[in-house]
């Protein structure tokens, strides 16, 4: 049985380097021989074990063998607390235990039986086999049987050779429950150009490691010339949710492929020697991913030990590495309602004067605690931080590294495909962001720093993750702590003075950074980073801003107290003192603690911050996709579908009429022509009497043939389809009266009608109509703005459906529309109209961005969310909806998210400046190429110093080097360059820099968003450093004018005319406001200063109106006139050549007066001023009857200036006519 048992334990595996073959005695008692390795190891390699196998071997294992504890196992390793070791530096793989499961390294098993003492953890299955069914006396403890025999043989085979992993198996395992264990299984099948790290590389083998266990090694594999070995070596290691090896580390965790050479025995030595030739990582994440196989080419990093120097840059050396799993490691939910979350700590800044790299050696660590499986909190622990001194900045991009320690190839500790990018300051979700703290970032980047670079990711699961989400809901921010501690010296037996007294002690300079987590609450959001202030450490401040009570580095000080010098992994806390203090040792903690809170104090006072990044792989809030949020705008704005064409209408009516008659016409015309033939007389005319006669015959033939009733009734029915089309009459009449009356106006109309159909068919060249002038867009729309200015809003709203009438699908129509209802505060017809446009084309962003806005004044919010994303979602450069949507978030207290979205807006605004600045500066410069190609010089004649040569392949394309760190650095210039940069006379004034804030406020001003206008202006006061603008006084001296808040108008002016006189668009404001006010001199003054400007103001046009208007009122007709005449020169409309006719006819000048009156006259016909003056005109000229016509119309438009009445009569009383009642 024992025989059976024993010959279970080990099975053979392909690719293993020793293959063991027990061979105990069977039930007599007997013990064969010690096993010998086969392969590279002739003979066991450890004398304690042959020595205690001879042991064995004669002793009787039938009785209880007198053999204690301590003389089992090899090299101590099977004692009981005893730990398998890291190998070192050029050691023997075959010299050395390889732990036989996961987790053996580091642990201390009990050999023997079944049950461990208390106090100590029980060996993993395999020791604890026993052969008999009853469970172990008491006394098996010092005699063990011949079960604890194998138990002992089992230990020292898991011990013996670089196979014992592969090959060992509990001995009651079938094959059937293998396959269900959680089996990671790693092949490395090959090396690649291993030839290039050393040339004479003649034998190698590959040894696995993984969470600081060797999985084992391969058997020895010969180098061909090209370089390549093949090992075809597979090893495993079991992997469970909460035992050693988690998901946890599989996430983070890497396993490390090291390359061995074997060199040749020389004629004395009794042992191979091997040295590490390179290294290799393996990253295990993609099984996490959802992946159950993958084949990666891992590159193969030198070693520090080898002859790296004879490395060509070009070689490719690599381990083609094959990575597979019995089944998945995270099932189908767990993967999609599940995340990954990875921290970078990139460098502290600005660190103490106290950190020194001289003196006892110190280890730099910083710690955070994250939810990754459930309620189960994983520290994630950054150690071994690099003091650097001042000098350079730390180079961008450079490589993330791995959390790795005693790795002999420093190549290898680069994370493959992930970098540290840095970017612009502002663009950062951190502290320390602003334009103020730049001068200070940058120069703590350069001085004392510590450099960690390092990625440590970890799996959530999904109750893990809603975790999260809820702990950064109830507090924002994360503790990330700080601290120093001194390395221990590996002095054995000794223990130093910091790893004595209270657990804080060992804690030095313990600070915490506050970060700032509810960046990730927003939707879409999966990445933050930033510089975070490092505080000192009290536990009051933390509980209050963190609700955590406990601090992760004090929990893990048992575990960091161990770490030996170069050592990077952490061990077990040796016992610690528990006695009552004594007075010396009272005083001695008391200095300390008070020592403790100075070095707290010092991050304060030094500015200490850290430079981290935190990253999921999925939102922990979705962001809402492109499509559903255009489903959701159609469901509430559906698209009309397009009219049919109408077959019908007035027009059609009346073209059917004209038809019907000219085929009647036809049809008579060759009756007339069958009776009377188509010859006419010699004479060429015929008698009146002749032609009544031939006109009764013709009637009598029509009558008595039927004719006569059908042409009839083919007219009757397009003479309905007129009724019906025309004047819009289906339904009786209430009187006799109104039926007659309408007959009489159908019969004039349709002999009109019938009049011009039988002109159409008789003569080839019809009448050519009345040319009808049609106003252009532009005309009409210069029309509305004159209405709105003027206060004349119905007449604003008639110029406004004329645009819309013109052209229904056109949207700009339907926009400013809107935004003229904005103005007179009707905000549903404003909806309206927005949403009119939006149903014509729901991807313009400027109708959802309108449409947005008034869902805001009705308190439509949910609406005006949707408004608002799809907006930034169409159109992600558009630096104006990234504002509003910011601006809306703020509305809504989402301060986290308005503050992203206006950083966003930044970066927008950022680049597109960057690109004008390079287009504006290719230009310049291709200005100054020409103009000194086309100078006088010679082509042999130097330029002059300073002058660019013209080369185009010196310009830079319109793209490059427009990123955000180059537009972030040219946005330092010193205060002192821009102060020095005066306006030139030419120019007028100085363009402030423009900001995303008014920009918005530009936007919003034309649209008369008003609500969002005070929004906007409220942010640009606050981010101003200096102080408010020139255009900020003038926009909100626009909207206080508009709200005619007179008073605060001026200010505001006031205001902007101090900061810049120069500016066109202020004196043209003031001059309105005093133009309202009827302060007409003042006006006239702040106009003409305007006007003088050599640049023009944005509303010239009405600068120009009211300056003649005062002039006309002062009667300075000249000047009246001139500015008239400009006024139609750029912008031509009714009031425009009416007021250059008023001039004229004040002046004398009546044929320039009538021209210009007519041309008013032709672009607005229901001006009764017009009319008015026309009238005038015409009594001057004697002509009766159009200054009669003249005064009608102008009485019918309701002429409502009393004293142009009052002439008008007194110039008809003066000659005697122009009006019909005299």
């Amino acid at each position: 049985m024992a025989t059976a048992r024993a010959g279970n334990r080990m099975q053979s595996s392909r690719g293993v380097g020793h293959t063991l073959t027990p061979s105990l005695g069977g039930r007599d008692g007997s013990v064969a021989g010690p096993p010998s390795p086969q392969g590279p190891g002739k003979g066991c390699p450890h004398p304690r074990w042959r020595r205690d196998w001879h042991t064995l071997s004669c002793a009787k294992i039938s009785r209880r063998l007198p053999i204690s504890r301590d003389k089992l196992g090899c090299r101590g390793y099977g004692k009981p607390g005893a730990a398998l070791p890291a190998p070192a530096a050029g050691e023997d793989p075959g010299s050395r235990p390889a732990a036989s499961e996961p987790g053996s390294r580091g642990s201390r098993w009990f050999f023997g039986c079944s049950s461990a003492p208390p106090g100590l953890p029980p060996a993993p299955r395999a020791l604890r086999w026993c052969s008999s069914s009853s469970s172990c006396r008491s006394s098996c403890d010092t005699q063990p049987s011949r079960s604890h025999v194998f138990a002992v043989f089992d230990s020292c085979r898991a011990m013996e050779g670089p196979s014992a992993t592969k090959e060992f198996c509990p001995p009651d395992t079938s094959e059937s429950q293998l396959s269900l264990r959680n089996v990671v299984q790693i092949t490395v099948v090959k090396a690649q150009d291993l030839k290039s790290i050393k040339s004479d590389t003649s034998i190698t083998l590959v040894r696995v490691e993984y969470n600081g266990v060797i999985l084992g090694d391969s058997s020895k594999a010969d180098v061909s010339p090209n370089g390549m070995a093949n090992y075809n070596f597979t090893t495993s290691f079991e992997y469970s949710t909460d035992g050693p090896n988690s998901w946890v580390d599989i996430a983070q965790k890497p396993a490390l492929l090291t390359v061995i050479e074997v060199l040749q025995k020389e004629k004395k030595q009794k042992e191979e020697k091997t040295m590490p030739l390179g290294q290799a990582v393996l990253d295990l994440l993609p099984l996490l991913q959802g992946q159950c196989s993958f084949t990666v080419l891992a590159p193969l990093y030198a070693a520090s030990t080898s002859p790296s120097e004879s490395l060509h840059p070009e070689a490719k050396c690599a381990l083609e590495v094959s990575v597979c799993t019995k089944k998945p490691l995270l099932s189908s939910s767990q993967l999609s309602d599940g995340n990954f979350l990875s921290v970078t700590l990139e460098a502290a800044y600005s660190v103490p004067e106290a950190f020194v790299p001289t003196g006892p050696s110190q280890n730099y660590m910083a710690c955070l605690q994250i939810p990754a499986l459930g309620k189960k909190e994983v520290p994630l622990l950054f150690m071994n931080g690099i003091l650097k001194l001042d000098g350079e900045k730390e180079p961008l991009p450079r490589p993330k590294k791995w959390s790795l320690a005693n790795i002999m190839a420093p190549g290898a500790l680069n994370i493959p495909n992930s970098f540290i990018l840095g970017g612009p300051y502002e663009d950062e979700d951190g502290e320390l962001n602003k334009t103020k703290d730049r001068e200070f970032r940058i120069q703590a980047e350069s001085m004392k720093r510590i450099v960690w670079d390092k990625e440590r990711r970890c799996y959530l699961d999904p109750a893990a993750v809603l975790i999260l989400k809820n702990r950064i809901a109830e507090c924002q921010y994360w503790p990330v702590e700080v601290c120093r501690m001194p390395v221990t010296s590996s002095s054995k037996g000794k223990t130093s003075k910091a790893d004595k007294g209270d657990e804080d002690r060992q804690i030095f300079f313990h600070g915490v950074a506050y970060v700032n987590m509810m960046p990730l609450l927003c939707p879409g959001v999966k990445r933050i980073r930033g510089a975070f202030r490092v505080f000192p450490y009290q536990d009051s401040e933390v509980l209050e801003k963190t609700k955590r009570q406990q601090s992760v580095l004090r929990d893990l000080r048992p575990q960091m107290g161990l770490i030996k010098e170069g050592s990077g992994t952490p061990g077990t806390n040796s016992s610690l003192s528990r006695a009552v203090p004594s007075k010396a040792q009272r005083e001695d903690k008391e200095k300390m603690t008070r020592e403790q809170e100075f070095n707290r104090r010092q991050y304060v006072e030094a500015g200490t911050f850290l430079v981290m990044e935190i990253k999921l792989d999925k939102a922990l809030v979705p962001k809402r996709l492109q499509e559903e949020l255009t489903r959701r705008v159609k469901e509430m704005i559906p698209p009309r579908p397009p009219l049919p064409p109408r077959t019908g209408g007035a027009k059609k009516a009346v073209e059917d009429y004209h038809n019907h008659v000219a085929s009647i016409a036809v049809a008579i015309l060759s009756e007339y022509h069958e009776l009377f033939g188509k010859q006419l007389p010699d004479q060429g005319a015929t008698d009146h009497q002749t032609l009544e006669e031939q006109r009764h015959q013709l009637n009598f033939e029509l009558n008595s043939s039927g004719k006569y009733f059908a042409f009839k009734e083919q007219l009757k029915y397009a003479v309905v389809k007129i009724v019906r089309e025309k004047y819009l009459k289906t339904t009786a009449f209430e009187t006799q009266e109104q039926f007659q009356a309408f007959l009489s106006e159908l019969y004039v109309y349709l002999v009109d009608q019938m009049h011009i159909a039988l002109n159409q068919l008789l003569y080839e060249e019809a009448a050519s109509p009345a040319p009808r002038i049609r106003m252009t867009d532009e005309q009409l729309w210069l029309f509305a703005r004159e209405a709105e200015v003027n206060k004349d809003y119905k007449l604003a709203s008639l110029y406004h459906q004329q645009r819309i009438a013109q052209d229904q699908h056109n949207i700009q129509y339907w926009l400013d529309y809107g935004a003229f209802c904005l103005l007179l505060e009707d905000t549903f017809k404003a909806q309206e109209c927005f949403r009119e446009a939006l149903s014509l084309d729901p991807h313009h962003v400027r109708s959802l961005l309108l449409c947005g806005i008034v869902a805001v004044m009705l308190q439509h919010y949910e609406e005006a969310e949707i408004f608002f994303e799809d907006a930034c979602c169409l159109e992600p450069s558009n630096v104006i909806a990234w504002t509003l949507s910011g601006l809306f978030c703020e509305l809504q207290n989402n301060n986290i998210q308005a503050e992203m979205a206006f950083r966003e807006a930044k970066k927008k605004l950022q680049v597109q400046q960057a690109r004008e600045r390079s287009i504006s500066g290719q230009g310049k410069k291709q200005i100054s190429a020409t103009s000194v190609g086309s100078s006088s010089l010679g082509p042999e004649q130097p330029l002059p110093e300073g002058v660019p040569d013209g080369s185009a392949k010196e310009l830079p394309e319109a793209g490059e080097e427009l990123t955000l760190a180059s537009v972030a650095q040219e946005e330092e210039a010193p205060a002192s360059e821009a102060a020095t940069e005066e306006p030139s006379p030419v120019s007028g004034h100085s363009k402030p820099p423009c900001t995303i804030f008014m920009k918005a406020v530009e936007f919003l001003t034309e649209v008369n968003a008003i609500q969002f206008v005070r929004m906007a202006l409220a942010h640009e006061l606050l981010s101003q450093q200096g102080g408010p603008s020139s255009a900020y006084y003038l926009a909100l001296a626009r909207t206080c004018l508009l709200k005619e808040e007179f008073s605060k108008c001026e200010e505001c002016l006031c205001e902007a005319i101090r900061i810049d006189f120069l500016n066109p668009d202020v004196w043209a404001q003031k001059g309105h406001l005093c133009y309202l006010r009827r302060d007409l001199q003042e006006a006239k003054e702040c106009y003409e200063r305007t006007v003088s400007f050599v640049e023009d103001a944005a509303d010239m046009h009405f600068v120009y109106l009211r300056l003649g208007s005062i002039y006309l009122e002062d009667k300075e007709y000249g000047k009246a006139k001139q500015i008239y005449l400009q006024a139609c020169k750029s912008s031509a409309s009714c009031l425009t050549w009416l007021g250059v006719g008023i001039a004229c006819y004040r002046l004398g000048e009546m044929v320039e007066a009538e021209d210009a009156l007519s041309e008013a006259n032709a672009l607005n016909n229901s001006n009764a001023e017009v009319w008015a003056y026309l009238a005038l005109v015409c009594l001057q000229g004697g002509r009766q009857l159009e200054a009669e016509q003249c005064y009608k119309y102008a009485s019918k438009l309701g002429l409502d200036d009393s004293a142009l009445l009052q002439e008008l009569h007194a110039a008809q009383q003066r000659l005697g006519f122009g009006d019909p009642s005299l």
